[in-house]
C-alpha cells in the first residue's frame, strides 16, 4: 500500500507538437527508424562494425543500463532506492541458433540468482524468441518454463515481452501453457494497445492470474491490423483497455509516458478507489523518469524498465521512432 492516498493533479500540458507542415515528414523518419529496426543484416552490421559499434554505444547509453548482469543490477539498485520496483530486460530476439539460445537462457537464470541474492525488488522480462521459439516452439516453452522456475523460487515476477504480430499467437499460447500446465502465475504477459486485436485477446487473458503489462506498442505494423501510432483511436483503445484492468482488480502494469494518459488513469483510479495491490505504472529508464517521480510523490505504486547487453539495436530505433525529435538528441549523444 502507498504511504498516503494518491493525490489528484491538474492536467498536464499539451506536449510540444510539430508544425502541420513537418508532421509528413516527422512521420516517415518514425516509419523509416521502425523499418530498419526489423533489418536484421542492419543490426548485424551497426552491432558487429568496429567503426559503427561505438557510435552505436554512444546513442545507446540514455535508454539502456549497460552491457553486462553487473551493470544492470547497479541500476536496479539505483532505481530501488528512489522508492520504484524495477523490471531488467537482456536484450535479444530472432535468436536462431540453439546453442546460442541455451547459453542466453543462462543469462537469465543468473540474472534471477543475483536479484535474489541482493534482495532487489525486481521482476524479469524477456523476448521468447531469444529464448529460441522461432527454432522450436518447444524450446522456446522449456527455457521459459526454466526462468519462471528459477523466479518463482525466489518470488519474483516474469514478463513475457511482445514482439511483431506474426508472432503473437505462439507468444499468447506459451504464456497460457505456463499458467494452465505448469502452475507458473508468476509469469505476466504484455500487450499492444495499437493492435486491433487485443479488444478480443484482453478477455481471454484476463482469465488467467498473470500481471498484463499495457503498451502502446512499438512495432512497425499496417493500420489493417494495428491503429497508427499517433491516432485517437490508439489514445482511445489504450484509456478503454487500461481502464478495464484497472476497474477488473485483474495485476496489471499501466505501461506509457503519455502524460495525458497518465493524468485521466490517476483521476479514474482516485474516483474509483483501485487497489494500488493490483497496479502499478511503468516508464523505461531515459524516458519519463520525472513522470514516475511525480506519480511515486503522488503515492501511486511506481515500476521502472531497465533493458541491458550487447543486442540494443531494436530497442534503442524503437525508442528514437516514439518521438522523431529525439534524433537531436542522439546526434547530440554522438558528438559528445
Amino acid at each position: 500500500m502507498p504511504a498516503a492516498s494518491p493525490s489528484p493533479s491538474p492536467a498536464p500540458d499539451a506536449p510540444a507538437a510539430f508544425p502541420p507542415a513537418w508532421q509528413g515528414l516527422v512521420d516517415q523518419a518514425a516509419t523509416a527508424l521502425r523499418t530498419l529496426a526489423l533489418d536484421e543484416a542492419a543490426k548485424e552490421k551497426f552491432c558487429n562494425d568496429p567503426l559503427l559499434r561505438p557510435y552505436m554505444h554512444k546513442v545507446s547509453q540514455r535508454y539502456v543500463a549497460g552491457q553486462t548482469v553487473e551493470q544492470a543490477l547497479e541500476r536496479v539498485a539505483s532505481i530501488n532506492a528512489q522508492g520504484h520496483l524495477a523490471s531488467a530486460e537482456y536484450m535479444g530476439e530472432s535468436c536462431r541458433d540453439e546453442a546460442f539460445a541455451m547459453a542466453e537462457t543462462e543469462v537469465f537464470l543468473e540474472l534471477v540468482r543475483q536479484i535474489g541474492a541482493r534482495h532487489l525488488k525486481c521482476s524479469i522480462s524477456f523476448d521468447l524468441s531469444h529464448v529460441g521459439s522461432l527454432i522450436d516452439i518447444e524450446l522456446g516453452f522449456r527455457n521459459a518454463r526454466r526462468i519462471a522456475l528459477a523466479a518463482a523460487e525466489i518470488n519474483r515476477e516474469v514478463m513475457i515481452s511482445m514482439e511483431a504480430a506474426d508472432r503473437a499467437d505462439d507468444i499468447y499460447a506459451i504464456y497460457a501453457r505456463l499458467h494452465r500446465e505448469e502452475g507458473l502465475h508468476n509469469v505476466g504477459i504484455t500487450v499492444p494497445a495499437r493492435r486491433h486485436r487485443t479488444a478480443r485477446d484482453l478477455p481471454a487473458l484476463m482469465a488467467l492470474p498473470g500481471r498484463i503489462r499495457l503498451v502502446k506498442g512499438a512495432f512497425l505494423e499496417p493500420e489493417s491490423i494495428a491503429w497508427h501510432r499517433n491516432s485517437a483511436e490508439l489514445a482511445a483503445a489504450y484509456r478503454a483497455h487500461a481502464s478495464t484492468l484497472l476497474l477488473s482488480g485483474h495485476l496489471c502494469s499501466i505501461a506509457t509516458h503519455d502524460r495525458g494518459i497518465q493524468h485521466d488513469l490517476t483521476e479514474l483510479i482516485i474516483k474509483e478507489r483501485v487497489d494500488p495491490r493490483n497496479y502499478e505504472f511503468e516508464t523505461l529508464i531515459g524516458l519519463g523518469t520525472e513522470q514516475i517521480a511525480a506519480l511515486k510523490d503522488r503515492g501511486f505504486p511506481t515500476r521502472e524498465y531497465a533493458v541491458f547487453g550487447e543486442e540494443h539495436f531494436l530497442y534503442v530505433l524503437n525508442r528514437i521512432a516514439e518521438e522523431p525529435v529525439r534524433l537531436y538528441q542522439a546526434v547530440v549523444d554522438v558528438m559528445s
